[in-house]
């Protein structure tokens, strides 16, 4: 039982051996901008439309409530990145505090969850480019724009973004931050005319009926469930994305004091935008004209005779949406280094470049990886199976947070989450609701990749884990 229980040292959680250590290269502007270009993009660029569809304009209390579990969520993030300065994020905690078998299972959840946030992205992306092709006249065949799901064959332009993302993270991380600190500033411009255009048509009837489907998920005759959980737990992946700073840790010039300001600033300051945006889309159009869309706020501007407003949220989405892109890919790749580095995947994986400072071979591979799914995928069904990795990983760093809080109350916290036996209750019993608001195909495709998972584990991770074998990452 104990080798299935090994945890790593907390004090040696910084030290790793030369040429697989990452240079810290990032201040808490370039976290901040992190935190937002990963969490303001396709949740509310793509998926407010399908949060709609389930919940009708109370889509507008399923922000609010996936908000205020993440928020808990991020508080303790913010304890534990602060406490363990280092990459891997909630897969590196658990392997701390909870042991190798089950930071394996969050870190495979981690796989999941960057791997399908960042297909989805990119599926979303491609909505928006082709159409705004469409719109000046270049009308791309259904075949290189969609995958099998739609009648088409492949979606082109969503492998494409992948692997250009890629390259500008293999070129460097620093330099990849400051543009995406750029393009973070042109989202939420975009976002802004938005919300000027659109609130104006504000009209409080299209919120009623406001809960046409309930509150917990129910059937619907067309076989999708809907109600306000359910939508939550859909659009809750429009609120993370803090995570993807905390896999940063180790790239942080000060992460005592910069990771918890990210962390908690970005969640902050999304959470505002999301609300005011949501607002105005649900009262200037009914949700039932703009549910489902691909681009919904660009249909919204069309519907309201705004087609120059149209074209230029279409155009910051293309610009834009890429910063999720880069945040996600980032943290993917970071959570594969680190377990290729702890021995429990490939170590060829965890090697780092003398030149730029990157794991390049990691990145490629995560890249390869991400661009066949995008390539195929159906946006709402990879959303949901993301969101079921992420709320795993959630659950993890909260308990995490208490047992930490138990076992060693006198280590030094530099931030202290406030209420923590109060905000981690609820993040991991908000977590848990949220998970059992999922459809339950996605819950089932979960619980099988966590199975395969762990033979994988089985077969080859506990064995060649440098714990096993007495060495140190």
């Amino acid at each position: 039982m104990q080798t299935w229980l090994r945890r790593k040292s907390i004090d040696q959680v910084t030290v790793h051996e030369e040429g697989r250590r990452l240079v810290p290269s990032l201040s808490w502007p370039h976290l901040i901008a992190l935190g937002i270009g990963a969490i303001v993009g396709t949740g509310i660029y793509t998926l407010i439309g399908v949060g709609a569809n389930l919940a009708g304009p109370a889509v507008l209390l399923s922000f609010a409530i996936a908000g205020i579990v993440c928020a808990c969520a991020a508080l303790a993030y913010a304890e534990m990145a602060t406490m363990m300065p280092a990459a891997g994020s909630a897969y590196t905690y658990s392997y701390i505090v909870l042991g190798e078998t089950l930071a394996w299972i969050v870190g495979w959840s981690l796989i999941l969850e960057y791997s399908l946030v960042v297909s989805t992205v990119a599926v979303g992306w491609s909505g928006y480019m082709v159409g705004i092709l469409k719109g000046i006249g270049i009308d791309l065949p259904l075949w290189a724009t969609a995958g099998p799901h739609a009648g088409g064959f492949i979606n082109i332009p969503a492998v494409g973004i992948v692997f250009v993302v890629a390259g500008m993270l293999m070129a460097g991380t620093r330099e990849s931050a400051t543009l995406n600190a750029a393009l973070v500033v042109v989202k939420v411009i975009a976002l802004a005319i938005f919300v000027a255009i659109a609130l104006p048509h504000f009209d409080a009837i299209r919120l009623e009926p406001f809960m046409p489907f309930g509150f917990s998920k129910s059937m619907g005759a067309d076989g999708v469930e809907r109600g306000v959980m359910a939508a939550a737990a859909i659009i809750f992946f429009a609120f993370y994305g803090f995570d993807a700073i905390s896999t940063a840790a180790e790239e942080t010039k000060n992460p005592e004091r910069d990771l918890s300001i990210g962390i908690i600033g970005s969640m902050v300051g999304c959470t505002l935008i999301y609300m005011i945006v949501a607002l105005a889309a649900v009262g200037a159009l009914s949700y039932a004209v703009f549910g489902n869309s691909p681009e919904p706020l660009a249909l919204i501007l069309r519907e309201l005779k705004q087609g120059n407003a149209a074209t230029i949220i279409g155009l910051a989405a293309v610009i834009a949406l890429p910063t999720v892109l880069l945040a996600f890919l980032y943290g993917q790749s970071r959570i594969f280094f680190v377990m290729s580095r702890d021995g429990l995947l490939p170590r060829g994986l965890s090697k780092v470049n003398k030149r730029t400072g990157t794991p390049i071979a990691t990145t490629l591979f995560t890249a390869i990886l991400v661009a066949a799914l995008a390539g195929v995928a159906r946006l709402d069904e990879i959303a949901a199976l993301a969101n079921a990795g992420t709320l795993a990983a959630f659950i993890a760093v909260s308990v995490c947070l208490l047992v930490l809080r138990k076992r060693d109350p006198s280590r030094k916290r530099v931030f202290r989450t406030p209420l923590a036996w109060v905000v981690g209750p609820i993040a991991i019993f908000g977590c848990l609701y949220l998970f059992w608001s999922l459809p339950q195909r996605t819950q089932l495709y979960f619980l099988i990749w966590n199975a395969v998972g762990l033979v994988a584990y089985l077969a080859y991770g506990r064995r060649a884990s440098l714990l096993a074998k007495g060495g140190d990452a």
